[in-house]
């Protein structure tokens, strides 16, 4: 084995870092996940502007998630303002979430976890000797763009989100010429889904805690409580009594942990194990074509659990353009006032946690915002310490693969986090 394993930049992952083994006497003694980009201080940016700001601003922290950050940002400042949201105007919120889970879930499930499962470099060499299954993917992707175009003014940072619900009402006729295009994008999310079920899954296996949103009558991404596998229901408001953000000197992120100090895990597979109830008809018979029920404790399997929220947003997307009818104002009136609000939503990658406290002349006096990938960062090199005893005999290729793999089944948005890889085994 070399004494050291080093990779300039993890491929197909979102943003820059490193990983760091530290082994002494055949024995791992020291893991650091680093994480090297340069803080973004958006919480810094908030504080001082008008709150109706707020939205436009949160979508730039990522070009793959914003609709998650505009509709946390939106959403907790409605609460602290005392804002009620009419209903069509709550239906094109989850809306647009679902083109943003579709085109986030397929870029990942093909282009950046699918080639290590399928033997590929990349998507470039997949497309090779798999053309077709690119083109759909490419095509499955756009459709969740295009529904993000519609809705937000453009598929990338969307701008028509306010607090009180939209600058201007979606075109209802440019929503149902989208209908066909959903259609046939739920087939070839539930031949995703067949496809994703044949993937040979290393065998890893955690007993993780699980947190995620939670609704009774839904499969919850835009609102409801907070459910951990290990402690319950909690309220949004009690995010941070529970869950809390610590420094550690090797990187820019913070590092969450629950109050007894470990670890928890947020993303698909946390939605999929406590949310398989509430999934709608045509992602219960799929999972139950293929044998899927819960619990998961494979993290690579969160891809299987993306495919299947693939399909729920598809089906989703059918159901709520068929029911859309705006009438009256895009956005409720409402009185500047004092106030702090928290909210938390699901980006595609876990939960997101939003809190503001605004003056009477609505300014941001102050602002916290908890992302996904920060999330699990402490989860990630728990893992990290369970798999790297396994690959320290492999041959550095094969070592390096395995580290990168494990982490890219989170698929960590690096960028959001900082508020990987170069890979990096020393041998004492």
């Amino acid at each position: 084995m070399p004494k050291t394993i080093h990779v300039p930049a993890m491929a197909r992952v979102e943003g820059e870092g490193a990983l760091y083994i530290g082994v002494e006497g055949g024995s791992v003694k020291e893991i650091r996940v680093d994480i090297y980009e340069p803080p973004r201080f958006f919480e810094g940016f908030l504080r001082g502007r008008f709150f109706q700001d707020v939205p436009d601003i949160t979508a730039r922290i990522c070009g793959i998630c914003p609709v998650a950050y505009q509709m946390s940002s939106v959403r907790a400042l409605e609460k602290a303002l005392e804002v009620a949201v009419a209903p069509q105007a709550h239906l094109m919120r989850n809306l647009m979430y679902c083109g943003e889970f579709i085109e986030s879930h397929v870029l990942h499930m093909y282009m950046l976890q699918g080639p290590d499962l399928t033997g590929h470099e990349s998507a470039l060499s997949l497309a090779e000797v798999a053309p077709e299954v690119v083109k759909t993917a490419l095509r499955m992707k756009k459709i969740g763009n295009h529904l993000l175009r519609i809705i937000g003014g453009r598929s990338v940072h969307p701008v028509n989100a306010c607090v009180g619900g939209w600058y201007s009402w979606p075109d209802k006729a440019e929503l149902e010429a989208l209908l066909p295009d959903l259609t046939w994008g739920l087939e070839q999310a539930l031949a995703s889904v067949r496809w994703a079920n044949t993937l040979p899954y290393p065998d890893f296996h955690v007993d993780y805690e699980f947190v995620a949103m939670h609704k009774g009558d839904e499969y919850a991404v835009l609102d409801g409580h907070i459910l951990s596998s290990s402690h319950g229901l909690l309220s949004e408001e009690d995010f941070e009594e529970h869950y809390l953000e610590k420094h550690v000197e090797h990187s820019n992120a913070l590092h969450s942990y629950d109050k007894q100090g470990q670890p928890y895990f947020v993303g698909p597979l946390a939605r999929l194990n406590l949310n398989f109830e509430q999934l709608a008809d045509t992602a219960k018979g799929i999972a139950a074509e293929i044998g899927l029920a819960p619990p998961m404790t494979n993290p690579y399997r969160g891809l299987l659990a993306r495919a299947i929220e693939v399909v729920e947003m598809y089906d989703r997307a059918i159901t709520l353009i068929e029911l859309y009818d705006p009438t009256g104002p895009s956005a409720a009136e409402f009185m500047l006032q004092a106030g702090q609000g928290a909210a938390a939503t699901e980006a595609p990658r876990g939960l997101l946690y939003h809190r503001y406290a605004v003056d009477a002349q609505g300014m941001v006096q102050d602002a916290k915002i908890v992302p996904p990938t920060a999330q699990n960062l402490g989860r990630m090199e728990a893992d990290l310490w369970k798999l790297a005893p396994s690959v320290l005999e492999l041959p550095h290729e094969e070592a390096t693969l395995a580290c990168e793999h494990l982490l890219r089944a989170y698929d960590p948005c690096i960028s959001c986090a900082t508020h990987f890889l170069t890979l990096e085994i020393e041998q004492y």
